[in-house]
């Protein structure tokens, strides 16, 4: 099947472009081509003038549909938060399991690895090695300290399915990063109390990422710039961030955009209201809670994260796309998701000035 998609301004992740017509061919863009070279039999689909950026991918997003995940490991869950999420213009994303009992660790690989989607990248396990100093929302009766045994069960475990794991460096050390790292799990620092030098030498272990920057874990202060300081110090080392401006305000958020660049991309950590099992989350108007009062995660969507830094981090809006596609798919090694070049998967997310949503394709084909 061959479509094209017309009369639109395209965000390729190089540059915005008008004029141009996407060439699709199956699951992946054939060319980028002037509208009048589009093969004959092709099924033209007009744009309206809209814009077209490669589809937005989420490192950390625990629900969707009315279900978090991790309280409803199902394929029916699965399947509305798949829905629910592409449709908000995610095309890529890891489901994350914050701090939990191995029987739920084994229950969320099951199901994800026996409902398979192109839009589903895996799961990110948040914890359990964490510091329950810096858990924030996560249960301080499920942390604790890692062993190579134990390690080595999740990855047995999770084989194909696991691709990401928040862990705290001080509590880590290279025998375990390393052995996450070779078996394909990219390695992110957070919920951490480590020091500037304990998260350096995180780093140079191999730990790739930082869960939520800033959020959950040491802060940056002139005597011990913490985890933060290290992360800005570490040239080849990412951060995720949370761009709701409540969880990191959002001159912060500007700040470490002009420190870290093209290492600094966006998340959701969206979660869902839930009273039942152990992660209960209370729906407030502009973020969710604990029962205590305790931040437990967002009300963004990953284009709303994109408008937000756009209007209200003054980053320009090519660069906040990069930040919600080309860059998470830098970090987790994907070579085909994040831009719209030839060869690229037709991963596409079409919205209108007000970065609204008009039509989403996975794959070439509308969600």
């Amino acid at each position: 099947m061959i479509s094209a998609l017309t009369n639109a301004t395209v965000f390729t992740s190089t540059e915005a472009i008008t004029g141009k017509a996407i060439l699709i061919k199956n699951d992946r863009v054939e060319a980028i081509l002037n509208p009048e070279s589009i093969p004959e039999g092709t099924e033209v689909i007009d744009c309206g003038g809209n814009f077209i950026s490669a589809g937005l991918i989420d490192l950390q997003i625990a629900r969707g549909g009315g279900y978090l995940f991790s309280a409803n490991p199902t394929a029916e869950a699965l399947k509305a938060i798949t829905t629910a999420i592409i449709r908000s213009g995610t095309t890529g994303f890891l489901i994350a399991i914050p701090t939990n009992s191995w029987d739920v660790y084994r229950e969320v690989i099951r199901v994800v690895r026996e409902n398979p989607h192109p839009a589903i990248l895996g799961l990110h396990i948040e914890g359990p090695y964490i510091s329950p100093v810096r858990r924030g929302a996560h249960i301080k009766e499920y942390i604790k300290l890692p062993t190579s045994g134990d390690v080595k069960a999740l990855i047995e475990e999770g084989k194909g399915v696991v691709k990401m794991l928040t862990l705290a460096p001080e509590v880590s050390s290279p025998e375990i990063v390393g052995l996450l790292n070779e078996n394909g799990i990219v390695v992110a620092a957070g919920h951490s109390n480590a020091t500037f030098s304990e998260a350096v030498k995180g780093f140079a272990w191999g730990i790739r990422t930082t869960t939520h920057l800033f959020n959950a874990m040491s802060q940056l202060h002139h005597r011990d710039p913490g985890l933060p300081g290290a992360v800005f110090q570490t040239e080849n080392v990412f951060a995720s961030i949370i761009a709701d401006g409540i969880h990191v305000d959002y001159s912060m958020i500007s700040i470490a955009k002009k420190l870290l660049k093209d290492r600094l991309f966006l998340i959701s950590d969206a979660v869902e209201e839930n009273m039942k099992d152990s992660y209960k989350h209370v729906r407030q108007s502009d973020r969710f809670t604990l029962p205590d009062g305790t931040l437990s995660g967002s009300l963004l969507t990953m284009m709303k994260a994109v408008r937000n830094c756009t209007e209200n981090a003054g980053i320009p809006v090519d660069e906040a796309l990069r930040m919600a596609s080309a860059y998470p798919a830098k970090v987790m090694n994907i070579p085909d998701k994040g831009r719209i070049e030839p060869g690229f998967k037709a991963d596409l997310v079409l919205f209108d000035r007000n970065f609204n949503i008009v039509r989403v394709f996975v794959e070439g084909i509308t969600a």
